[in-house]
């Protein structure tokens, strides 16, 4: 399998266009695949950093045996 990166923005008709040089790459007729990627925005790291704090709240001293027993398996 083959793949090939390039940047473009999406207009407000919501149609990505594929540049000419990438197009040519790809023989006509082929499958492909589309994975987007774009940035996310502060409210998704504030949504994370509140997970992250409830989840550490939770935590207790008590839970400290399982790093211990992680720590002697990975000295293995």
């Amino acid at each position: 399998m083959k793949a090939v990166q390039f940047e473009t923005s999406v207009p407000p008709d919501g149609h990505i266009t594929v540049p000419p040089e990438v197009a040519q790459q790809i023989p006509p007729g082929e499958q492909v695949q589309i994975m987007v990627l774009w940035d996310t925005t502060s409210s998704d790291d504030a949504w994370c950093e509140a997970g992250r704090q409830r989840f550490e709240a939770s935590y207790a001293p008590e839970d400290s045996g399982y790093e211990q027993l992680m720590d002697e398996a990975s000295a293995r």
